[in-house]
């Protein structure tokens, strides 16, 4: 592992940073070879655990060009988000919302500033695939806690790739340990669909990574996995040990409609 640990450079909705410290607790009683994280998001656990050799992806083909870029060549998306925290304004944020980008590293860093000048560091797109979220408060493009050195140099221990869960998770077996963080998806909530980027994360594909990770874990994989604490999704992981845990949400727009929430760990060791 790397002396220094790289901090998340993005902010994600259900990211993990609020667990680190806890999963890290979990993952000292743990042997593994291999990391493996199937919805990667900020990648807040992958950057505190700091693995020697990771399997990282996500469906989310705009995140994963960004870690990829940062990964092959940091100093040029950090030029570029220079010029972006120079020029950021209303109505720049609105031009480079709209634009259409040639290359991976003009991609990343449009895609980085996009993330935090945003609403609340939300990504959504519309039915066309187009990012849509309105400006927000911050103004700050380059921050103080970002070292895209240190974070390149960590990345490049890990085979990154954009794909289903399930294209990472057949990969596992022993020696690996994964860590997964779907959409917190419920039976009979919303007939059971929750908007994933710009797909559909149904309650099918909750069981379809179920399946997954029992199949894995019978292979020999350890399994970390975080998701909604709700009885049909107890009820797809038997045989394995729960908890619950509890954070505040801050993802809702009024202070009123943010409160403690309960999370479910899975987790196989």
């Amino acid at each position: 592992m790397s002396s220094i640990a790289a901090l998340p450079f993005l902010k994600w909705a259900g990211g993990k940073r609020w667990l680190a410290a806890s999963l890290i607790a979990h993952t000292k009683k743990i042997s593994y070879k291999r990391y493996v994280e199937p919805f990667l998001g900020s990648g807040a656990i992958y950057f505190s655990l700091n693995p020697e050799k990771a399997i990282l992806s996500d469906l989310n083909l705009d995140l994963i060009n960004a870690y990829i870029a940062i990964r092959d060549d940091w100093q040029r998306v950090s030029n570029l988000l220079k010029i972006h925290h120079k020029n950021h304004s209303f109505d720049y944020y609105y031009k480079i919302r709209g634009l259409v980008t040639r290359n991976s590293f003009t991609s990343a860093a449009r895609f980085i500033y996009l993330n935090r000048t945003c609403w609340n560091g939300l990504y959504r797109v519309n039915k066309n695939g187009k990012f849509n979220v309105p400006i927000g408060t911050k103004k700050n493009v380059i921050l103080e806690s970002d070292r895209f050195d240190v974070i390149s140099n960590t990345l490049r221990n890990a085979d990154i790739f954009c794909g289903d869960f399930e294209e990472s998770i057949k990969k596992c077996g022993d020696g690996d340990l994964i860590f997964a963080d779907p959409p917190y998806t419920v039976k009979h909530n919303f007939n059971g669909f929750i908007k994933y980027n710009e797909n559909i994360f149904s309650w099918e594909d909750q069981i379809r990574l179920s399946n997954a990770i029992h199949a894995a874990s019978k292979r020999g994989a350890k399994i970390i996995l975080t998701n909604a604490a709700h009885d049909s999704v107890r009820e797809l992981y038997p045989n394995m040990k729960h908890d619950t845990l509890s954070r505040n949400s801050v993802i809702a727009g009024s202070k009123e409609k943010r409160g403690l929430y309960e999370e479910l760990l899975v987790l196989s060791y």
